[in-house]
């Protein structure tokens, strides 16, 4: 039976081999069927590295091929070719790295972040199964989804990303209302998505400082609704300020982020149940189902579909490698290794920190109660009696936490960066209002403007937890769903509108794309309906569940403001290189 150890390595070396294989190598030397060389049949250009044709903007010339780390000519790169060709200036910095960008993705998809914060959800719906198992069947369908958009980055490498995609894929005719409905639900997914992750930040400060003052049950301070969003303004605000540095500095807290959350997912999947005095058996870790929820639903597969939200709101964001790639060297090729690799290292470290910390689970009611020191919040609860049972005090637990603090931060700042380059792009074709405000770059080609709308907006959307939780739950629920939409309706397009007609980049899946590209829809169309479905009975206003009233409320919402005013005077993707000409 293959150990441990032998499953890290050939794992380590899939993505090893995978990573190689999207650099731009010389394949002039290689042959392929009937004994032709790639040049001999393809011309002395880069090559495709799918079955697809090869990209209009590859280069005969050897001297602008660059290396697989966005170096090469210094006169040359192809992502700043590509988006000329495409119509539009180079007004950001482009100094990004394959890592840098991968760094961005990696940080807002931030396991530490989504597992931590939904910990509770995966153990009150299934348990260990649908934690350990639905995370491999949430990643592997993620998989599909993140390689299609991958292909389709590769082909058009904008800061826009998903909403400029539907437009070059839905044809002439249905592109102006195909971008508008992809911008809209990928912007509003994206400020939802970044609210969600500050205020479980603002939550998770709470919980240090009620276990730094000694507890729920040794009169520990409880911090009011008001001071967490005291916390949530303030986390906020520094993001803003964060992001207005200009992009080698953002390029740098990527990085540290990226190396924070591996090494804080390493850490803490030894640590934890290293020194927890009381640990699961290997049993309980991989055979445990619990269904003991508390909600009325007794039915395993509904309790197993619930659980898998766990896992697959973490996987979310990596859309940002897309939006970072007008910033990004050579981006036609970095920006798709940046979205696949982000994924599927996320779903190595996940299922391991997964796995680490569930070895500490020993009483999942007591975890899930809300008269525990924690007050409920199961993994600060974990961590805190992990080393109170071993030491005597629970400082080493809150330390802990405050690994998980960091990388949640590092998740939001990455989060507000992808923001602001979303609303950036779609303001500059003037799908926003005010969008000559939001598209402007200060001097160190930062769009200082958008960076702000975006933290104002997401602390606009927090308010909402004042006057009701349950308001703020349907506002943030799209966070998920509505973010997935806005993925599948680009690849939607180029599965059927585009089918023949897209061409694709270096980056290709050849004659799987079309498969490829109907799973990856499927599976969306899926979780739309199973995410959409009740989490509790019997059914009340408590505990509906508001997420398809959200979506329909804000595709509502989109298609009438379509309607009534935008398929006026919205075109779609404008040009800026030639103001009077559109892609």
């Amino acid at each position: 039976m293959p150990t441990e150890e032998h499953f890290f390595f050939t794992t380590f070396v899939a993505i090893l081999f995978t990573s190689l294989s999207f650099g731009n190598r010389d394949l002039g030397a290689l042959t392929i069927p009937g004994g032709i060389s790639p040049r001999e049949r393809w011309g002395d250009g880069r090559i495709s590295l799918g079955l697809g044709r090869r990209m209009v903007w590859a280069s005969g010339d050897p001297a602008v091929n660059a290396d697989e780390n966005g170096g090469g000519s210094a006169d040359f790169d192809s992502g700043h070719a590509r988006l000329a060709e495409l119509g539009y200036k180079q007004e950001l910095k482009r100094d990004l790295s394959m890592f840098s960008n991968f760094a961005f993705s990696f940080s807002i998809i931030s396991v530490l972040t989504g597992i931590t914060t939904l910990y509770n959800s995966g153990l009150r719906f299934g348990g260990s199964v649908s934690m350990v198992y639905g995370w491999f069947i949430a990643g592997t369908f993620t998989m599909f989804v993140g390689l299609s958009m991958a292909e389709i980055c590769s082909s058009y490498p904008t800061s826009g990303g998903l909403y400029y995609w539907s437009a070059k894929l839905a044809g002439p005719k249905w592109a102006p209302f195909a971008s508008w409905l992809t911008g809209w639900f990928n912007i509003v997914g994206q400020w939802a998505v970044t609210t969600s992750i500050d205020y479980s930040l603002a939550q998770l400060l709470q919980v240090i400082i009620l276990l730094s003052t000694g507890g729920k049950n040794g009169g520990g301070y409880e911090a009011s609704k008001y001071v967490v969003v005291a916390f949530h303004g303030g986390i906020l605000l520094l993001h803003a300020v964060i992001n207005s540095l200009p992009i080698s500095w953002l390029s740098l807290f990527g990085q540290l982020a990226a190396g924070w959350n591996l090494l804080g997912v390493v850490l803490l999947m030894v640590l934890v149940p290293v020194v927890a005095k009381e640990r699961a058996s290997p049993e309980f870790v991989f055979t445990y189902f619990n269904t003991d929820n508390g909600d009325g639903i007794q039915s395993r597969l509904y309790i197993f579909i619930i659980g898998l939200l766990m896992s697959q709101y973490t996987l979310t964001g990596f859309d940002a490698s897309a939006h970072m790639s007008e910033e990004t060297k050579n981006a036609d090729t970095n920006g798709p290794r940046g979205i696949i690799s982000s994924i599927v290292i996320s779903i190595i470290f996940g299922w391991g920190y997964l796995v680490g910390i569930t070895f500490a689970v020993t009483n999942i009611p007591y975890l899930l109660s809300s008269d525990n020191d924690a007050g409920g919040y199961a993994i600060a609860e974990i961590f805190y009696l992990s080393f109170k049972s071993r030491y005597g005090s629970g400082l080493g637990g809150i330390v802990c936490l405050g690994v998980v603090a960091v990388a949640i931060f590092f998740c939001g700042m990455s989060s507000i960066t992808s923001n602001s380059r979303m609303a950036y792009a779609f303001s500059r074709d003037g799908a926003m209002p005010f969008s000559s405000v939001w598209h402007k770059v200060n001097k160190n080609e930062v769009p200082i403007y958008s960076v702000w709308l975006s933290a104002l907006i997401c602390f606009c959307m927090a308010l909402t937890s004042l006057g009701s939780i349950v308001a703020f739950d349907a506002m943030v629920s799209i966070a998920t769903i509505g973010l997935y939409i806005a993925y599948a309706l680009p690849i939607l397009f180029r599965v059927t509108l585009a089918r023949k007609s897209f061409i694709p980049g270096p980056f290709n899946l050849g004659r799987f794309g079309i498969l490829v590209g109907w799973i990856a829809v499927v599976w969306v169309a899926i979780i739309t309906v199973l995410f959409s479905l009740p989490v509790a009975y019997p059914i009340t206003s408590e505990t509906l569940n508001y997420t398809p009233v959200a979506v329909l409320g804000l595709f509502i919402l989109t298609t009438g403001a379509w309607v009534i005013s935008a398929r006026h005077w919205f075109t779609g993707p404008v040009t800026n290189i030639n103001p009077d000409s559109s892609p």
